[in-house]
């Protein structure tokens, strides 16, 4: 399959004019060439899924925009040399995050699909699971350890960002279930960020051993 980010779905040819149901990238499954450069930007607008034409810096843009970025920094993750099965569940998450993305960038809800693309039981159950591997938490800890944990915990940053992103569309159509799923994801995120240190032999960094207080 032929596709494209989530910054390039709007552009694809078959969301512009008909109205009818996108044609043009993994999210809806067909085997059809997105072209990246079309050049219809160029202006400072883009293409909604579902049509119209809005200002990159639209609140909407800004959201999906985020979750694109948390989804390429997960990716970047998943490229580590990670213990067990992380890097497949880090997969997983990065083609929920792909379909939530593109939800929010499809105001009139036309594409197939829904919650259950995005829904928070997965994440639930490896929350309970990383949770009955570590330690207790008992002080505050600052982003950090291995690289990968450091990674883990700028990703969770990120995800909080998507989060108030999302939050920020106000009364604009927001699919059920998006805010919970980014909400256990940046908790399953920094608990992911203790769990790689732990496996590494690598200890947390408690804010008052750090001098910054505690």
């Amino acid at each position: 399959m032929k596709a494209g980010s989530l910054h390039t779905l709007g552009e694809c040819p078959a969301t512009q004019g008909s109205g009818e149901v996108p044609r043009c990238d993994t999210v809806v499954g067909y085997d059809v060439p997105v072209k990246i450069s079309t050049k219809t930007g160029d202006g400072g607008e883009t293409g909604l899924i579902s049509g119209g034409r809005v200002p990159k810096d639209h609140p909407r843009v800004e959201a999906y925009g985020t979750v694109d970025e948390l989804d390429a920094l997960l990716g970047l993750l998943a490229a580590e040399d990670l213990p067990g099965d992380i890097g497949e569940r880090l997969r997983e998450i990065q083609g929920a995050l792909f379909g939530l993305g593109a939800a929010l960038a499809d105001p009139r809800g036309k594409l197939p699909g829904g919650p259950e693309a995005w829904a928070v039981e997965p994440l639930e159950a490896w929350i309970d699971g990383m949770e009955a591997e570590l330690p207790a938490l008992t002080t505050f800890i600052l982003p950090g350890g291995t690289r990968q944990a450091a990674l883990a915990h700028l990703a969770r940053c990120v995800c909080r960002r998507a989060e108030r992103r999302v939050v920020a569309l106000g009364g604009e159509a927001v699919p059920e279930g998006i805010l919970a799923y980014l909400n256990r994801l940046s908790d399953a995120l920094f608990l992911l960020a203790r769990l790689l240190n732990q496996r590494s032999g690598a200890a947390d960094i408690p804010w008052g051993a750090a001098g910054g207080g505690g």
